[in-house]
């Protein structure tokens, strides 16, 4: 398998690399990670986090009785996009299938990592969410089949906004910081949300960039562009975020997924967020005492009457390049991401559909019986559907999106924690952006 050696290594970065070919398991130990043929039966392996991917899995083997799918989890999404890069590196190993996070499509597809599925999905934009087809998109080829979704939505705790004398939940921006004092004034403690500006809210921080109309980033095969301190998009997140910081309306000490976090979404004490449609299971799993008090709605808008969001998060179904089970790996993708019922499969089992029809579908946009008690018995999935429904922008991610990842902490932190202005930090960290970019033989423009 050719590839650029440059560019797999800009796949995820140098400390990422200490991750050893071994890290993904046992089942690799075959040059095609355990797949293979005999006596007429296919064996294939399916990489992926996703829990619902062996509920498919299962389904989709009773259908094909010739066809045996292997899911291994190999970790998290990070882990994952290791563990293929090192895969492919060594030659050997590599899965069959691989979920894969949109944003980082496009470092594997242009480091010629998975096949270019073009020919096999002619026709096939009009069955996904906009958001979601974009995301498998690379220079007007296609990647992979979106698999699931991730539209930004408020998540907000209706008995402490009421609390704080707010009666229904904000619809722009302003709303939302006029909402963030008066949740502040029921005391210390108290915060519309919490953001510490760790490299866990980098996904978070540059969805808002891409609903404020942003596109800092271009990409054009191997020439990309940095435009974090002059995008319009940008500027807006950073001078909003700025002012939010400077009058101690967000809890900064708090980093997300932390038992703090889940504390504070549990008592109330962070009153909110803006996060991926995909949060539901997550809340009722790491809030339970909110109980009742949750409710949701579409993200506040940057213009009153806009109706614009962003991804957060959401992910695809990828084939690794060269693979000797390439026609038994697209049925199974098909089966989960483009048949009605292995989607039925996955959002009964909790995921969050990218198609259009299910999210139109009566049996999704009732939800189900014990969220729709969290959520105190709003039908939340209405909601959602109509966040995933809205107006998406052309926001593009670099080829080396896991350097994002991995540094946008160690810059914007230092905002966060007050020892200079955002804008200083998000300056530098475009700075370190270009830099990397042009060490691992990208042509970068500013």
């Amino acid at each position: 398998m050719s590839f650029s050696m440059k560019k797999s290594v800009a796949l995820i970065g140098a400390a990422a690399m200490l991750v050893s070919v071994a890290a993904c398991g046992s089942d690799t130990a075959s040059s095609n990670g355990g797949s293979g043929s005999d006596g007429g039966k296919t064996t294939i392996t399916v990489w992926g986090w996703d829990s619902t991917l062996k509920d498919v899995a299962k389904k989709f083997m009773q259908e094909n009785p010739n066809i045996t799918v292997k899911v291994n989890n190999v970790g998290t999404s990070a882990q994952t996009q290791v563990a293929l890069n090192n895969a492919i590196a060594a030659g050997k190993g590599a899965p069959d299938v691989a979920q894969m996070e949109y944003h980082s499509v496009t470092q594997f597809a242009l480091s010629d990592a998975i096949e270019d599925l073009s020919s096999r999905t002619s026709g096939y934009e009009s069955f996904y969410q906009e958001g979601t087809w974009k995301g498998v998109q690379v220079n007007g080829k296609t990647y992979g089949l979106p698999i699931d979704s991730g539209p930004n939505a408020l998540f907000y705790n209706k008995e402490v906004f009421e609390k704080a004398g707010i009666t229904e939940a904000p619809k722009t921006w302003d709303e939302f910081y006029q909402d963030a004092k008066k949740i502040h004034a029921l005391g210390d403690d108290y915060y519309i949300t919490s953001d510490a500006g760790d490299n866990s809210q980098s996904t978070t921080f540059m969805s808002l960039i891409a609903q404020a109309g942003g596109s800092p980033f271009k990409v054009s095969g191997e020439k990309v562009s940095i435009n974090l301190t002059k995008d319009e998009g940008t500027k807006k997140v950073v001078d909003y975020w700025q002012k939010m910081l400077d009058e101690g309306l967000i809890n900064t000490k708090v980093t997300s997924w932390s038992d703090e976090w889940n504390k504070g979404l549990n008592d109330g004490t962070i009153a909110s967020l803006v996060i991926g449609a995909w949060m539901p299971n997550n809340l009722l799993s790491v809030a339970p005492d909110a109980a009742g008090k949750f409710q949701v709605a579409t993200v506040p808008q940057w213009n009153e009457g806009d109706n614009v969001n962003s991804e957060n998060g959401g992910s695809s179904l990828v084939m690794p390049k060269g693979g000797a089970n390439q026609e038994a790996a697209w049925k199974f993708m098909e089966y989960c991401c483009h048949n009605e019922e292995g989607i039925k499969t996955r959002v009964d089992a909790g995921a969050f559909p990218a198609d259009n029809d299910t999210l139109k579908s009566d049996d999704f946009l009732k939800g189900n019986d014990k969220l729709t008690a969290y959520f105190g018995g709003q039908e939340y999935n209405k909601v959602l559907a109509e966040a995933a429904g809205q107006k998406i922008g052309d926001f593009q991610f670099l080829p080396f999106w896991s350097q994002v990842q991995n540094t946008f902490g160690d810059y914007a932190g230092k905002a966060y924690r007050g020892e200079e202005k955002l804008s200083k930090s998000i300056a530098d960290f475009q700075d370190s952006l270009i830099k990397y970019g042009k060490d691992q033989g990208f042509t970068v423009e500013e």
